[in-house]
């Protein structure tokens, strides 16, 4: 199942490879991946949207609590939070459909960046089922190229971020985990 995990890292070398690192350790498949700087240069968000056993999500974020850089990582799949993408799409049609292309776009609120005579570049945001929806409709007015920016999530709690210093243990110690963890996992 697909869970949207939010983390909070130091903006440091190393803090994404350490993440990535992690998941694909343990076999999970990254299905979206979304990384910025936050308003502290010094820190970062992670959005990752990986393919885990929700029975499991609880154990990796303990696992991503305990990388060197990682601040806090949250479980939003079930928490109230908006989860959005963005989605670049080229569609070459012909000039009878672009009125009808056009009509589309207005009806999923996307915008045109670019108009050509073999077609449009359109922008849109939502959420990743409405993004499929608008793509499949595309599809029937001609070729399309399609670029996504993977998903950018935020919690809508009102907790306030409980921020503790990164635990440090030393080169290379950050994959060590207790035997518990690891019979858990496998």
């Amino acid at each position: 199942m697909l869970q949207v995990i939010s983390l909070l890292v130091e903006n440091k070398p190393g803090a994404l490879m350490r993440v990535t690192g992690l998941l694909s350790a343990r076999g999970y498949n990254i299905e979206s991946l979304t990384v910025a700087r936050t308003l502290d240069p010094e820190l970062s968000r992670m959005t990752i949207v990986v393919d885990v056993d929700h029975s499991l999500c609880k154990l990796l974020i303990k696992q991503m609590n305990r990388l060197v850089n990682v601040l806090q990582a949250s479980d939003l799949t079930e928490s109230p939070a908006i989860c959005h993408e963005m989605v670049l799409i080229r569609v070459r049609t012909s000039r009878e459909s672009r009125a009808a292309v056009l009509k589309e776009a207005e009806i999923f609120h996307a915008r045109v960046v670019d108009s050509s005579v073999e077609g449009f570049v359109l922008e849109v945001t939502g959420a990743s089922e409405k993004l499929e929806e608008f793509i499949a409709v595309l599809q029937s007015y001609g070729e399309i190229d399609v670029t996504r920016s993977g998903v950018a999530a935020v919690s809508l709690e009102a907790k306030k971020l409980k921020l503790a210093p990164p635990i440090s243990t030393g080169a290379g110690d950050s994959d060590k985990f207790s035997e518990k963890d690891e019979v858990v996992n496998a």
